[in-house]
């Protein structure tokens, strides 16, 4: 007897016998009764060899996080996980440090366990440019854009991070802050944070407000330790500074609590700004000011698109999804004369 046997006498998809063999916990418990009684009736006992093989071969989506504490990665994680079971896929997910190699990795795991597609949760342009001709299966990179790589087996899924980043620094000047710092991420042209940094540099040449990077813009990973740390460091350099602008809402919660421990008050001393639109960004206090990306639209894209290409092999696909600027309580109005003042 086979799954196939146990599907047609059960009434069941071969997907959910595979899943009730397997003890997954996403079969109703009426099915399972279903399932196992008919394995239970005709004896039948599960080919372990068979199983070990296909699990050589390679039977669930990788997953590949690219940063342990982003927390914009986790809800990722957790909706393309869901998205996964409802088609039948398993997802095993792979967190990296956020300075490792994930074209690396990918390659290892290719060797290693076959994925039939992977997902790819952040990125380095540069590793992809330099090592993904090697890697075979259908990929998709979520956050970054693959566009301009020309790989046949790449696509890609991201909100356009140098147009937010612009409509961020406006609404910064629209409550009559001038002098705005730049907070996180990494500067290099191939990553997200560049993107983010090009767009305030643009904000600030059209409304010609002050841009020094030197000065008002300071490095630091995506954490909120790594924020507290450098929001002192930045204001040391800067304290003229009304706002700060810092490209991940997990950097903001540190700023945050940075400024209160420096007897600052937001947003009455100075207010600050994030970036992602992550769920503790609605309990900080004050709530957060900040641009919310797609998370939904971005892992249902993600998987879709990639499913579609192990599926049918089609063409590569790069998409941008929307984001909507979220008006919290971090961002102050400044009273008349104060950004004179400040300068």
């Amino acid at each position: 007897m086979t799954i196939k046997d146990i599907a047609r006498l059960s009434g069941c998809g071969v997907a959910t016998v595979s899943r009730v063999l397997n003890n997954h916990p996403d079969v109703s418990e009426e099915t399972r009764q279903k399932v196992m009684a008919v394995v239970e009736a005709n004896g039948f006992q599960p080919n372990n060899n068979a199983r070990q093989l296909k699990q050589q071969t390679g039977t669930g989506i990788a997953v590949i996080v690219k940063g342990t504490q982003n927390m914009l990665f986790a809800d990722l994680v957790e909706r393309i996980q869901g998205l996964l079971r409802e088609a039948g896929r398993d997802g095993q997910v792979y967190y990296l440090d956020e300075d490792a190699d994930e074209v690396a990795y990918a390659l290892q795991l290719c060797r290693e366990r076959k994925p039939p597609g992977i997902l790819f949760l952040g990125g380095d342009l540069e590793l992809f440019q330099s090592k993904f001709q090697s890697i075979g299966v259908p990929c998709v990179l979520l956050t970054n854009s693959a566009k301009d790589l020309g790989f046949h087996n790449l696509s890609s899924i991201t909100t356009d991070d140098r147009e937010a980043s612009r409509q961020a620094v406006h609404f910064l000047a629209g409550r009559g802050h001038r002098y705005i710092g730049l907070m996180g991420g990494n500067f290099s042209c191939f990553q997200i944070g560049y993107s983010r940094f090009l767009g305030c540099q643009q904000a600030c040449e059209e409304l010609g407000l002050p841009f020094d990077g030197m000065r008002q813009c300071e490095f630091c990973r995506y954490s909120m330790a790594e924020g507290y740390a450098a929001t002192r460091r930045l204001l040391e350099r800067c304290p003229e500074l009304t706002a700060i602008f810092a490209v991940s809402d997990v950097m903001a919660t540190g700023v945050i609590r940075a400024l209160r421990d420096l007897g600052k008050r937001v947003p009455q001393d100075i207010s600050v700004m994030g970036f992602d639109g992550v769920a503790i960004s609605d309990y900080l206090v004050p709530r957060l000011t900040t641009v919310r990306q797609n998370t939904s639209q971005i892992a249902e894209r993600g998987v879709n698109v990639l499913l579609r290409n192990i599926e049918r092999g089609c063409r590569p696909l790069h998409e941008v999804v929307p984001f909507q600027l979220i008006e919290g309580e971090s961002v102050a109005r400044l009273p008349l004369g104060r950004d004179a003042a400040a300068k």
